[in-house]
């Protein structure tokens, strides 16, 4: 709880108001039923039509005040809980966004979804309700009971004997629902992730004539969330019928014992009257209390889930980095001795012992069969994941010791899997540098072999990109995050393999244009075509996450039988498409 407290504390007067309006309303509630008590004995037994106008008139007055408090108690309960958890889901969402790969690997996506809507939603409601209900409740059973004792204090015995049977009767329903409650949450994540992935590979599965085969396994995703869900709520549902049973039977009791009593002559028809009010009143109060719970037990199952994204710690930080204000000034890389895995139990690294230097300026090729580390080795840099063993060095210093901030500012990166963003090209392209001017954003354009056909477009640089980048073709999403890279000026430039879509000629005119425009700029380029890299100052060759050769390519083709292969077998396969 001292967690929330704090996006409690900015709203702390809605969070009190709400709270004491809604006192305001019961109070007038518990005072109603004595009113009309009086009415009936004082008034209406004696005919007297005066004392039957002023006791309603007060009873109006009474229900206007009502009316007040019941409007600003919804009120301020709706502000405070829409404010609560819109700061929470603010702090989730950055959360998320400080994980490192490693963190974000250990949940799903839908999952992560889920818990920064559903899990917040559930939050939300049982904060309305408590704020409305939690303060409710009690307060009208207290109320209601004193005046029900006040009234007749045998026939109140009757309450005593049914509150402890409901409080039993909710006590088993919660503690069988709330594990029910986790279990639906699971299955809605699972939910959540299936649609996200049919949605976002929709072309692929078209391509594939799956369609069938996708709406079959939502299906059965979606009996199994129906399952749960008519599991948890079967037990819920019996929460009113045990209510309403025990109301009938408690009111039936006490208008039996109780017209005895005023056969009797020791109690009056409109005390009878007020009685009974007080008798639902206070059996109302036990049923809200009993959907307080209920709720709450589900947004327990939430709340669990909130905190195990907000207690996860992050295991990249710079808290530790001796030069955060050093920016990366050169761009001089060396790897030392580097070895990785994605986890410690592992018992073999993805690299093993990896060591090379990239002077500013310099082209690296870095080529090797799929699966050989490339990726991962490139990966290290920016610190998207740690070195397990070894060190990596930027300008001398190692990456440890920039912040993440800098460090990755200084570098500029077009990952593998290419992703473009809701809004047009240059809303884009500004992710490089929000404050580019337009002949800036261009000239990284033209470099990236993208200004002609984005000029071509009717719209231009305005022109809606559509989520990811589904209005333009592979290539040209290449030579958009080539350019989006290269708007960021930065030290080093890695390219994983970013030009596989992108014809040959077309990479050569994005080669050239790098040896005149990034004269300074550390090049780092994975290919799977050696033409993409032939021209390096230096190429690594990676196999099962080892360097088995280093150096230029005319040195390579003299000394790495593996690089041989993979150029004559390319050699010869472009015979035979030339044929």
């Amino acid at each position: 709880m001292k967690r929330y407290g704090k996006y409690i504390k900015p709203y702390l007067p809605a969070f009190v108001l709400g709270p004491l309006l809604m006192m305001t309303e019961v109070s007038g509630e518990i005072m109603l039923p004595k009113l009309m008590s009086l009415i009936i004995n004082n008034g209406v037994a004696q005919r007297d039509t005066g004392y039957i106008i002023n006791m309603g008139l007060i009873m109006i007055l009474t229900s206007l005040v009502m009316a007040v408090g019941g409007i600003g108690a919804a009120y301020f309960a709706s502000k405070a809980s829409i404010c609560f958890t819109s700061d929470l889901r603010g702090d989730l969402f950055a959360k998320v966004q400080d994980f490192s790969f490693k963190n974000i690997d250990q949940y799903s996506t839908g999952s992560l979804v889920t818990r920064l809507t559903n899990d917040i939603q559930q939050v939300q409601n049982v904060t309305m309700m408590g704020l409305r209900m939690m303060f409710r409740a009690p307060v009208m059973l207290i109320g209601a009971l004193i005046m029900a004792f006040l009234m007749n204090a045998r026939l109140a015995v009757v309450i005593l004997v049914v509150i402890p049977i409901l409080a039993l009767a909710i006590g088993m329903i919660l503690k069988t629902a709330f594990p029910r409650f986790t279990v639906m949450q699971k299955k809605l994540d699972r939910l959540n992730s299936g649609i996200q992935e049919a949605l976002t590979n929709v072309r692929v599965i078209k391509s594939f004539v799956r369609e069938d085969f996708e709406k079959q396994k939502f299906t059965d995703m979606n009996q199994d969330l129906k399952d749960s869900s008519i599991n948890a709520i079967k037990i819920v549902i019996l929460n009113m019928p045990v209510m309403t049973l025990a109301m009938n039977i408690t009111t039936l009791a006490v208008v039996w014992y109780g017209g005895n009593i005023i056969i009797a002559g020791d109690m009056q028809v409109g005390d009878l009257t007020a009685f009974t009010t007080y008798i639902v009143q206070i059996l109302m109060s036990l049923m809200m209390l009993s959907m307080i719970f209920l709720q709450s037990s589900r947004a327990m199952a939430s709340v669990r889930r909130i905190n195990e994204v907000m207690d996860t710690d992050i295991d990249l930080t710079d808290e530790k980095a001796g030069k955060k204000d050093l920016p990366v000034k050169q761009g001089r890389l060396e790897f030392k001795d580097v070895s990785f895995s994605y986890s410690q139990d592992a018992d073999e690294h993805v690299l093993e012992h990896i060591s090379f230097t990239a002077e500013p300026g310099q082209v690296l090729g870095i080529i090797g069969a799929t699966g050989s580390g490339k990726t991962t080795l490139v990966q290290l840099i920016p610190r998207l994941y740690d070195a397990t063993e070894g060190s990596i060095l930027v300008d001398g210093v190692d990456v440890r010791d920039y912040s993440l901030h800098n460090l990755r500012n200084g570098i500029g990166m077009v990952l593998q899997k290419n992703v473009l963003f809701s809004g047009t090209i240059e809303e884009n392209l500004r992710w490089g540098n929000e404050e580019a001017s337009m002949e800036e954003l261009r000239a990284a354009a033209g470099s990236a072999q993208a200004d002609g056909f984005v000029t071509s477009f009717t719209n231009g640089y305005d022109t809606d990109m559509g989520q990811g980048g589904v209005n333009v073709s592979g290539g040209q999403k290449q030579r958009l995050c080539i350019a989006r890279a290269l708007l960021k000026k930065p030290k080093i430039l890695i390219l994983d393999d970013s030009t596989s879509a992108v014809d040959t000629a077309t990479e050569a005119r994005i080669r050239e244009c790098f040896r005149t425009t990034l004269k300074d700029t550390t090049k780092i380029i994975i290919a799977q075509r050696i033409g993409s890299v032939e021209e390096a100052d230096k190429i690594l060759v990676l196999d099962d996450g080892k360097i088995i050769g280093m150096g230029s390519h005319e040195q390579l083709l003299k000394d790495c039988q593996a690089y041989q292969e993979i150029y004559y077998s390319q050699r010869d396969r472009e015979k035979e498409v030339s044929a």
